[in-house]
């Protein structure tokens, strides 16, 4: 299948972005305002999209761009799982030219995820202990 990587999203893809986060129990409460406000602050986006442009999958992340960064909300839309565009998110990830040089890069990801995610060395050995603050 061909599919294209874009780091904006239009209006239609925000809500197709919305409408994927409704399904998921991380984030089913995300509104279209708070979502816009959140592409706005991320560093770096990336979304796979098929031909029409509707998006197949989609993450984000926070970085210094030299010491840290995060990545939050990998998601792949349903009808497009398990046909490997996960895998080629995450190495558009790790191989995008600001982020090869970061020193660490973080994740938050359900348990049955780990193994997803150690292919690419990511790892739940961690000398630090992680604290919420929640509002």
């Amino acid at each position: 299948m061909n599919y294209q990587i874009i780091n904006q999203l239009n209006e239609a893809q925000i809500s197709e972005l919305v409408e994927l986060y409704k399904n998921e129990f991380w984030s089913q409460n995300r509104t279209y305002q708070g979502v816009v406000k959140m592409l706005a602050a991320s560093d770096i986006i990336i979304t796979l999209v098929d031909e029409e442009e509707k998006l197949i999958a989609f993450c984000r992340v926070l970085t210094d761009f030299v010491y840290r960064g995060v990545l939050y909300d990998v998601i792949v839309k349903p009808s497009y799982r398990k046909m490997g565009f996960g895998a080629k998110l995450l190495n558009e990830v790790l191989n995008h030219p600001q982020l090869k040089e970061v020193e660490n890069i973080a994740l938050f990801c359900l348990p049955e995820m780990m193994p997803f995610y150690q292919r690419w060395g990511f790892t739940d050995i961690v000398k630090l202990e992680l604290m919420y603050r929640y509002q």
